[in-house]
């Protein structure tokens, strides 16, 4: 793999877009969601893609992928390693739409 520095984090070059893990069709069992995560860490990206707007676009999911994301780091000891990448401000109107 290789990296670069933005600031003073080395980060991939290659990045993990996790929008898919949240969206319409995403994976019915988490766990998958999860292990593609801990493998994209075994692969050695440190640099994770999310967005509070990735989910269903109802308030009971809003920040479904930012907290998914949170699940699979937790008691990880690569965590302080890796970058989050999110976007806010922009939520979905809650019909499913991306407004």
């Amino acid at each position: 793999m290789k990296y670069r520095m933005i600031g003073a984090a080395r980060v991939s070059e290659i990045g993990l877009g996790a929008m898919p893990m949240s969206i319409e069709g995403r994976p019915q069992d988490e766990s998958r969601s999860i292990a593609t995560i801990k493998a994209a860490l075994d692969a050695g990206i440190t640099l994770i893609d999310t967005a509070d707007a990735y989910s269903l676009g109802d308030a009971d999911d809003a920040g479904h992928n930012e907290s998914l994301i949170a699940r699979a780091l937790a008691g990880d000891p690569r965590r302080d390693d890796v970058l989050i990448a999110t976007k806010g401000g922009h939520t979905r109107p809650g019909d499913g739409s991306w407004g």
